[in-house]
């Protein structure tokens, strides 16, 4: 297991905070969802977009993170979708282990189908997502220490394979 802080990166629905919950568990470790903190400290997200912008919510996330990040705790931490596009966000991350849990709209296409919690999903969110996906991959691939395709994996299989990545240092 490395030192520093376990951190899974990915497009929305891809499964990061059921992975990093059922990882942390696994493992003995504290696990933070970066999203949950923004809840908790400005309410619910689709609320935060609706009143104040997506700007709002990215300086909230950012901040959410960087406490994440900041925590003496070695942890496991699972990052909102858009997370990765902040500037300072992408230099903490140089100090963790970044987990990106790779998928295709087929995997997540019943998740966001029903996803009206999910405001850069509005419209259609098939076509959001895509886009959201040919933009935000490169990002995520780039930052990646270990890149797991969860395509046609359950949960365990997941936790599993970033286990043995881990294990064996492919990171």
């Amino acid at each position: 297991m490395p030192e520093q802080h376990l951190v899974l990166i990915g497009l929305m629905a891809a499964g990061k905070s059921v992975v990093g919950r059922s990882f942390a568990a696994r493992h003995g470790l504290p696990y933070v969802d970066t999203d949950q903190l923004v809840v908790e400290e400005y309410g619910p997200i689709p609320e935060i977009f609706a009143n104040h912008g997506e700007r709002y919510f990215r300086e909230a996330e950012a901040r959410a993170v960087a406490g994440a990040l900041a925590a003496p705790e070695r942890s496991v931490v699972s990052l909102g979708g858009g997370a990765v596009l902040d500037s300072g966000t992408q230099q903490g991350l140089r100090e963790a282990t970044v987990v990106f849990l790779d998928t295709d709209l087929a995997t997540v296409r019943p998740r966001i189908s029903r996803s009206g919690h999910r405001p850069l999903l509005t419209g259609d969110p098939v076509v959001r997502w895509s886009a959201l996906a040919e933009e935000r991959r490169p990002i995520y691939e780039s930052l990646a220490d270990i890149v797991i395709d969860t395509r046609g994996l359950a949960v365990p299989e997941v936790v599993e394979r970033i286990t043995a990545a881990l294990d064996e240092g492919e990171h």
